[in-house]
């Protein structure tokens, strides 16, 4: 089946994207939802350069659809028409537990007229993560809320050691509610590495997050741990 892909970049998403590959869907794009005022993903944070930088990487088209946040529905629903315009029968989700948000998923691909899919709907949370991480997928830590994680987590990939520390908090290590997002910038669909640099961290009150840019300067496949 032709799909797009409601695309974060993060580890589920990515996950979502081997698992419709796997299965032998044809994914026609990436949609990701983009913050007006900001110029960044919504949730994720990542600036537009970054994500083409992955698109480019993953073989697949960019679709962004810009949002002020109070229109996000709406701004969703036209880009899965124009996905749909472009000869997508369903769009794609990383949603694996969340009645709330599956039922909003739903929603907006009945407004689209386009089947929505969950590959990744009730599997194990933390399964889910370690199976990204087995694969060999990079997935960085990107932003942290507050009250559940320390900034000296961000910028650093995912790994058993960070897993357990994360558990030693009490957290859920999928980050399912909200604890932490990831980037992936690594793994086995990329053509190769996306080069990135960590720079400043923003402050957001509860919320803060890591700057991760497109290292021109860095040879493409190139990274440092």
């Amino acid at each position: 089946m032709k799909c797009i892909l409601s695309f974060s970049a993060g580890k589920d998403s990515v996950l979502t994207l081997h698992k419709l590959k796997q299965a032998g869907h044809e994914v026609t794009g990436l949609l990701v939802m983009m913050n007006r005022a900001l110029g960044r993903s919504w949730f994720h944070g990542i600036d537009p350069d970054l994500l083409a930088a992955i698109a480019e990487s993953l073989g697949l088209p960019l679709l962004l659809c810009e949002s002020a946040g109070e229109d996000y529905h709406l701004a969703m629903e036209e880009g899965l028409r124009r996905a749909a315009a472009g000869g997508a029968e369903a769009c794609a989700f990383g949603d694996i537990d969340a009645e709330d948000n599956a039922a909003w998923c739903r929603a907006r691909c009945e407004a689209a007229g386009l089947k929505p899919l969950f590959p990744l709907w009730h599997r194990d949370r933390l399964e889910n993560t370690r199976e990204a991480i087995a694969l060999g997928y990079r997935c960085v830590v990107k932003c942290v809320r507050n009250r559940d994680l320390p900034p000296s987590l961000l910028g650093r990939a995912l790994d058993e050691a960070v897993l357990r520390e994360m558990a030693e908090r009490g957290i859920d290590v999928c980050g399912e509610n909200g604890e932490y997002h990831t980037v992936v910038l690594d793994g086995p669909l990329f053509r190769q590495p996306v080069p990135y640099e960590c720079r400043e961290l923003l402050d957001f009150g509860n919320i803060t997050a890591v700057n991760i840019v497109r290292d021109a300067g860095r040879e493409a496949g190139a990274w440092e741990p």
